[in-house]
């Protein structure tokens, strides 16, 4: 609480630790004490050496998060109801108009590999990043992949600073979460929140999810930056909020690292993401749907359709069977099929336990290439 009267200024803190107990900090009105002013200003610079801070998690990390812009050219005459924001651009009458988007983005190498979202500098003409430090690099873009939203950038560099990369598996929730980036253009800038949830799918955001969840506030400009453990490592790229207002009300997205980082292996030494796929649509069974359907179980991938010729049609997948298993590993959700499918990479024969009402099936389907998603 801060309270300001006629001659004293009150200042309430919480102070961390296992008390959670609050302190109060009177400064005293002229013509007081000068030694208990000493006095108290040594208790308040203690007060600050014991106040917890996440200073030490944020300096390894931040000199390696970019602000990103991402300027695509647009032919005909500048469009008047473009909003104005930092980074944004309009040109002379008669020229072709350029726009400029905000975006954020991670070091993976000191030779200048830079991960981002592929939302950020998608259709982008000229892409360019601005350092902690202040030094704007010039980008070429390296490969996309779709399904995931990300983007593998590279700037001509040597002996920049790196993100160190954490364990995203082993989140749980309430860990702490701290969020780097430049929202709204204001300049890089960490906030705080806690993991909210891990493997979060099926919100439609991309193709292929398992989202880490978090109440970190992220903003138009945090998409491709760092979400931060406590020890100051990358356990995932910002990506998306949950909004009603277009800013954030404490659900967002990040994709883990260990899903981010492979991505960007693939992109880099592939040039793309080479996945299986089966060709098959459908719904996570829920309680509610296995009562809907009379369905024998609560758990497993209700198939919706099949693609003609695809192999889960070769492989006899009809509508309203229920997959519960591939391989030896248990589906339970539409994201532990899209797991087992794609992590098999193609032309791969996989085992799959299906029902069919009260029959168990046994069938094997063997992968194609995942097709690449429309633009």
């Amino acid at each position: 609480m801060l309270k300001i009267g006629p001659t004293t200024l009150l200042i309430t803190a919480l102070v961390g630790g296992a008390s959670g107990s609050a302190v109060t900090l009177l400064l005293a009105p002229p013509g007081s004490d000068p030694v208990a002013q000493h006095d108290t200003a040594g208790t308040a610079a203690n007060l600050r050496d014991d106040l917890p801070t996440f200073a030490r998690a944020v300096s390894r990390v931040a000199p390696a998060v970019v602000s990103i812009f991402a300027t695509q050219t647009e032919l005909g005459p500048p469009r008047s109801t473009l909003p104005t924001y930092p980074g944004l651009h309009h040109a002379p009458p008669g020229a072709a108009a350029s726009r400029t988007g905000l975006g954020s983005g991670v070091i993976l190498s000191p030779d200048g590999l830079i991960l981002t979202n592929r939302h950020v500098v998608q259709d982008a003409d000229r892409i360019r990043a601005v350092l902690a430090d202040g030094r704007s690099l010039a980008l070429t873009l390296i490969g996309v992949d779709a399904d995931t939203d990300l983007a593998v950038l590279k700037a001509d560099a040597q002996g920049l600073p790196t993100a160190p990369i954490g364990d995203s598996r082993a989140l749980r929730v309430g860990d702490l979460a701290l969020a780097i980036g430049n929202p709204f253009g204001v300049g890089q800038t960490a906030t705080m929140g806690i993991i909210g949830a891990t493997g979060r799918g099926e919100l439609g955001i991309t193709s292929i999810e398992s989202f880490i969840q978090t109440d970190a506030a992220i903003n138009p400009g945090n998409s491709g930056g760092a979400l931060v453990n406590a020890q100051g490592e990358l356990i995932g790229i910002n990506t998306a909020i949950f909004t009603e207002t277009g800013t954030a009300q404490g659900v967002g997205f990040a994709i883990p690292a260990e899903i981010a980082i492979e991505v960007a292996h693939a992109l880099v030494s592939q040039g793309q993401v080479t996945r299986g796929w089966i060709g098959l649509s459908g719904r996570s069974v829920t309680p509610e749907l296995a009562e809907s359907f009379g369905l024998r179980s609560a758990r497993g991938v209700l198939v919706a359709s099949t693609l003609r010729d695809s192999p889960a049609a070769q492989a006899g997948l009809r509508p309203g069977d229920v997959v519960t298993r591939i391989d030896d590993r248990d589906v339970a959700t539409v994201q532990d099929l899209l797991d087992a499918v794609a992590g098999a990479g193609p032309h791969t024969a996989l085992s799959l336990e299906v029902w069919r009402g009260s029959e168990r099936i046994l069938t094997r389907a063997t992968t194609d290439t995942r097709p690449p998603q429309a633009e």
